[in-house]
């Protein structure tokens, strides 16, 4: 992540397809999260196909159930601090989120 690197945050970059997040992690983001819950969800080509609708990510347990299953629905970037969680997009919400 560029905009972490240059404000010279330490940052942990997790590669979500190789290791994806359980459903633990993926709780722990929600708890965090300052988007709506239905935000970590991609509404893209799979997810058509899946013949998914948005009442099917509604709840934080339908989102969670959804990731686990088709990780590759995860919204990305997310960055996660401490105390805050937030989808990266636009990318100046990552700068603001970090402090520069």
């Amino acid at each position: 992540m560029s905009i972490a690197s240059e404000l010279g945050a330490d940052t942990e970059i997790v590669l979500y397809m190789k290791t994806p997040p359980d459903a633990a992690t993926l709780r722990s983001i929600i708890a965090k999260l300052e988007d709506p819950v239905t935000d970590l969800v991609r509404r893209d080509s799979l997810w058509q196909k899946l013949g998914l609708t948005d009442a099917d990510a509604q709840t934080d347990d339908q989102v969670v159930d959804l990731l686990v299953r088709h990780k590759q629905l995860l919204q990305r970037p997310v960055v996660v601090t401490k105390k805050k969680a937030i989808i990266g997009r636009p990318k100046d919400r990552v700068r603001t989120l970090l402090g520069g």
